[in-house]
């Protein structure tokens, strides 16, 4: 990549344009100056997840998860290392399925926790059930690949 990239801001979503070669800079928002690209996930809505999805030119994984769910939060920690191993490629958010019901019908979500890639707004893959840190990371490599 050698083009500037767009990407929403996690905290505002402002849509920023960064030159591909200072991805790995810790590049700011020009307009709140939040992290773009944080090494942890970040909580996202229904609405700010149209958003990147309209904006972002980086794959975004989300994890589609309930605070009442055992495994969900067993993943949490799993998906967080995951996050920091491979950030700034990718970008790591959770969305609450508790509080943005309407996701479930619109993804089609039968269990959770649910990963789900996206790629320039597509998603590209999708997996049920709790993994560990290793396992996500792999399975995200493998579908990023080509």
């Amino acid at each position: 990549m050698t083009d500037p990239i767009h990407i929403s801001c996690p905290a505002c979503q402002a849509k920023n344009r960064i030159p591909a070669a200072k991805l790995s800079a810790s590049p700011t928002c020009g307009v709140c100056k939040a992290q773009l690209l944080p090494e942890a996930p970040f909580d996202i809505s229904e609405a700010q997840l149209n958003k990147h999805l309209k904006n972002d030119e980086l794959p975004l994984l989300v994890d589609f998860w309930a605070p009442w769910c055992g495994p969900c939060r067993m993943m949490a920690p799993q998906f967080a290392e995951a996050a920091r191993q491979m950030s700034p490629k990718v970008r790591f958010a959770k969305l609450d399925t508790e509080q943005h019901q309407a996701v479930g019908n619109r993804f089609q979500i039968r269990g959770i926790p649910l990963i789900i890639l996206f790629e320039n707004g597509r998603e590209i893959a999708r997996q049920a059930g709790a993994m560990d840190t290793r396992s996500i990371v792999g399975w995200v490599s493998q579908h990023l690949k080509g």
